[in-house]
């Protein structure tokens, strides 16, 4: 599966799982954010990891 866009919806409580579980396409201040200039394919497995760890379901890619 090809990944074009990752992002964050509204509700983030940032808890820092997806920054734990994949550290090179997140990253946590006050919510958890996507890092700029990657190649979300190269990470792929991870986002979808992160995205299922997910407690309140706001990691969303396409």
């Amino acid at each position: 599966m090809t990944i074009a866009k990752v992002w964050i919806e509204d509700g983030c409580i940032a808890c820092g799982i997806c920054e734990e579980i994949c550290p090179e396409v997140f990253v946590v201040d006050d919510v958890s954010n996507v890092k700029l200039n990657v190649d979300f394919n190269e990470y792929a497995s991870g986002i979808k990891a992160a995205a299922d760890a997910c407690p309140v379901e706001v990691i969303k890619y396409e």
